[in-house]
């Protein structure tokens, strides 16, 4: 299990490079990458440690040149809404989301992921996409009384759980 500190980013993602406009999930290699099976792993702080604990063959990641927006609407006495300023998301705001994150792995005794990356898996075992792999992971923590939080049991559930269906079938 890692973070693949010293691996490369999908081979897509070395088409474009510098900044964009656009939010993650609009990103040109992002879409490509969906179009291929990936999908975006999920930002629910649940899940925080789920690119860590992923098959590495089923795993990948894209250096993040997105833009996070701050989105400030203003709303006359009616609740209608009289004006909307976007701004790019100050660096120590995106430093507070990364500190969640990691304060949520260290208590798990992982160690923080590698900043400036946008993961992306691919489903494993029967599942033929990641929101029912989720559901699946969410149902076998419900029946075996698991809380689906992140929490040292959850993570060792669904860390077997996932070796388990990665692994090749035995004929």
């Amino acid at each position: 299990m890692s973070w693949d500190e010293d691996g490369t980013p999908h081979p897509l993602a070395l088409r474009r490079t510098g900044r964009s406009e656009l939010e993650p999930d609009r990103l040109p290699e992002m879409r490509e990458l969906e179009v291929l099976g990936w999908e975006p792993a999920p930002e629910d702080l649940r899940w925080v440690f789920l690119p860590y604990v992923w098959p590495p063959a089923d795993r990948t990641w894209i250096p993040d040149r997105s833009t996070h927006w701050a989105v400030d609407t203003a709303l006359d006495g009616h609740g209608h809404i009289t004006g909307v300023e976007c701004a790019p998301l100050p660096e120590p705001d995106l430093r507070d989301l990364d500190r969640e994150a990691d304060e949520a792995l260290a208590a798990l005794g992982l160690p923080p992921r590698p900043r400036g990356r946008l993961w992306l898996l691919r489903p494993v075992g029967r599942f033929t996409t990641l929101g029912a792999l989720l559901d699946h992971l969410d149902g076998l923590a419900a029946a075996r009384a698991v809380a689906a939080r992140p929490s040292e049991a959850f993570l060792a559930l669904v860390r077997t759980e996932l070796a388990a269906l990665a692994a090749p079938e035995e004929r």
